[in-house]
């Protein structure tokens, strides 16, 4: 436990900014679920709208510095080829 009030003003904000990390890692793993259940389902509208939600909060993800760069594009790479796989 730090002793120094400015370290423990850092462990508190650290446990706030996990939280939000956490919640909002969560909620985009819901969102890419949702994807896949549409994917599966062969719903194309659907589909192809839970994807442009998916690509725009992997987007916000990388600029609030929750995601790295490469990595949602990846994502984003793989959510998009299932999606064409799904119309052939």
């Amino acid at each position: 436990m730090p002793n120094i009030k400015s370290a423990k003003k850092r462990v508190k904000v650290i446990e706030t900014k996990t939280l939000r990390n956490k919640m909002l890692k969560s909620n985009l793993k819901t969102i890419i679920k949702k994807f896949e259940v549409a994917v599966n389902g062969d719903d194309k509208a659907k589909a192809t709208e839970a994807l442009s939600v998916a690509v725009k909060r992997l987007d916000q993800a990388v600029a609030k510095g929750i995601l790295k760069k490469n990595t949602a594009s990846r994502k984003k790479s793989q959510l998009a080829l299932k999606l064409n796989k799904m119309s052939v």
